[in-house]
């Protein structure tokens, strides 16, 4: 042990390298890095994917998988006045486990993977505490009571008995902020804990962090890609790029005069709103793209007033079935409820709200993969109204070549067994769409449409990134040739930079093939970069309808001006406004002033406001 100098660093990391032991040879993934913090004190560990942030925190906790270790360097420790060096000690030992979980905690990205499922969160949260505490049982339940209500759970003693799949998202990530805040640590390390959120939901958990750093004196190492989080939350920011610090020192200094060009291109690369849509995002590496005359179309001449796609008065609910042999039906559950709007051809409709407001099961009412229980959806084929809930047979085939579909999550989207060349030949080969030298060829000219070599055709979807899997998920929506294709949250798992490679290409593709987008997302910023017209969705029915440039610069629906005010950007001027999230109640209908509040039967109905700029309220 040695005695720390006064003022000392909570956490002091010198020279630290971690090395992985792969069959080709050691791997090198953290080279060298060094930097504190301070005790109380929020420290950003900013980068792309790959850079060896998670890693580093890994080292930290000393839950490292078996083929790495940390194979030179430093991670010195102050604990109550004395330094302890982590990287010497043996992580199994009773020293180290002592540490990991009282002193230095850890908040994952991912709550459900990361939480138990067959244990109820009040076990989860007991058994971190009586590993360093001894408390009875009755002593024990308090605290996790008194935890989970620090925490925003608005019934603490029935949190403590649900199971993880009770709980929303929020909810979630909350129970696992208690689990690892419950022996209060003196450091807690924040694995990207608001990628997977919604922006209100992110902004809620970035203020409960805030909040709880200041009660329980505790420092924070956030670890992000997000920028705009960066802004709002860090005192100092290091920025790690392939495994060593480009640039790092406090934050209003890093944002202001950024001197590191890898720090520049990553600001360059983020969206916000208000920026000028005429200038293209710039990502910090690209695939060259090479153009396919054949994919190419001849723009279609229909009457000015034809829509590509016509919702009217949709309405979709849900009743969950329980009880012995699930006889027991409860309460219907209304998922979509009165949407009506229409996506004009070329244009590209944004779809905004948070999870759980019904936009998925819309998209899926569109695509017929389920029926509405009222209402009409019209798909016009070339002006030609097609009722997509009433197909032919011949029709359905027609529709299913026009309108296709990006997932969320391409790798759960993509099958593992299959190469690339086959999933995105397979709509060719379903639809019995030319030979298969053809069908080789077209696989080909979409691989290079979207920025892949063809060469890597026979490649299986887990040896590509994120990014990279994303692109051939969207070469699969096109090879039908479409007209109109949904994209379902294409971009919000992806790190900023690939976020820019997609968002740009999904706009040069729109312009190229002649394609028409309904783009869902949570994320404001990214919907004012792509999107023409939004519509503003929340508790199943839409709220707000306007032109883009309309809704962000007069916003009328306190639920629009909340999801506007959640949107974290990477300008130390302008924070996020904590206030006008409601506490958290922002899309709680019966919360909203009036006359937009939703209260017992009352359903206001959308008025204009501005021409085009739809809002519901009472008249």
């Amino acid at each position: 042990m040695l005695t720390p100098p006064a003022a000392a660093p909570l956490l002091s990391l010198r020279d630290v390298a971690v090395t992985f032991a792969l069959p080709g040879g050691p791997v090198e993934a953290v080279k060298g890095v060094s930097f504190d913090v301070m005790p109380g004190s929020t420290v950003a560990l900013v980068g792309e994917s790959g850079s060896g942030k998670s890693v580093l925190a890994q080292a930290i906790l000393g839950i490292l998988p078996k083929s790495a270790r940390v194979s030179r360097g430093q991670i010195l420790l102050n604990r109550g006045g004395e330094t302890l060096d982590l990287a010497a000690l043996d992580t199994d030992s009773p020293a180290f486990r002592a540490v990991r979980g009282r002193d230095v905690a850890i908040i994952f990205q991912e709550p459900m993977t990361a939480l138990s499922p067959l244990h109820t969160i009040g076990n989860q949260i007991l058994e971190a505490l009586h590993l360093h505490r001894a408390v009875d049982s009755a002593t024990g339940q308090e605290l996790a009571r008194e935890m989970l209500r620090l925490v925003g759970f608005k019934d603490p003693a029935a949190a403590l008995s649900a199971y993880t799949f009770e709980l929303s998202g929020g909810l979630r990530q909350r129970a696992m902020i208690a689990m690892a805040l419950i022996c209060r640590p003196s450091l807690l390390i924040a694995d990207e804990p608001t990628t997977a959120l919604d922006v209100t939901l992110q902004a809620q958990i970035l203020k409960l962090l805030a909040d709880l750093q200041q009660e329980l004196h505790m420092a924070v190492l956030m670890i992000t890609h997000d920028l705009g989080v960066v802004a709002n939350i860090a005192q100092e920011t290091v920025v790690m790029y392939h495994g060593k610090i480009m640039e790092s020192g406090p934050t209003a200094m890093l944002f202001e005069t950024p001197s590191h060009p890898y720090l520049r291109a990553l600001l360059a690369a983020t969206p916000e709103p208000g920026r000028d849509r005429t200038i293209p995002l710039k990502p910090i590496r690209d695939y060259p793209r090479a153009l396919a005359p054949s994919l190419t179309r001849k723009p279609v001449v229909t009457p000015a007033d034809t829509p590509i796609l016509s919702v009217e008065h949709v309405s979709k609910s849900f009743t969950a079935r329980g009880g012995l042999f699930g006889f027991t039906k409860s309460k219907a559950h209304v998922a979509v409820e009165d949407v009506s709007f229409s996506v004009r051809r070329g244009e590209c409709l944004g779809l905004v709200g948070e999870s759980g407001c019904g936009k998925t099961t819309l998209s899926r009412l569109i695509l017929n993969a389920m029926a509405p229980d009222t209402g009409k959806i019209t798909f016009y084929d070339d002006g030609r109204p097609m009722d997509v809930n009433h197909l032919s047979d011949g029709d359905r085939q027609i529709f299913r070549r026009k309108a296709q579909f990006i997932f969320q999550d391409p790798f759960g989207s993509l099958n593992p067994r299959m190469t690339v060349a086959d999933l995105i030949a397979e709509p060719l080969v379903i639809h019995h769409i030319g030979t298969a030298d053809e069908q080789r060829t077209r696989v080909d000219e979409l691989l290079g449409l979207v920025g892949l070599n063809p060469t890597h055709r026979h490649r299986y979807p887990h040896s590509f990134s994120g990014g990279q899997r994303q692109r051939i998920g969207i070469a699969r929506a096109l090879a039908l040739h479409p007209d109109f294709i949904i994209c379902d949250e294409p971009v919000s798992a992806l790190d900023v930079s690939i976020q820019a490679q997609i968002l740009n290409l999904l706009k040069e593709l729109k312009q190229e093939l002649g394609l028409t987008y309904l783009f869902i997302s949570h994320n404001l910023a990214v919907v004012d970069y792509l999107a023409d017209r939004v519509a503003v969705m929340c508790a199943g029915r839409i709220v707000e309808f306007a032109e883009r440039a309309q809704l962000f610069s007069a916003p009328q629906h306190p639920y629009t001006q909340a999801l506007l005010a959640a949107v974290p950007v990477p300008d130390l001027a302008h924070p996020l406004d904590f206030g006008k999230l409601m506490e958290g109640r922002a899309s709680n209908p019966a919360a909203w002033p009036a006359p937009y509040r939703i209260e017992g039967d009352a359903r206001p109905g959308l008025i204009e406001v501005a021409p085009g700029h739809l809002v519901r309220a009472a008249a």
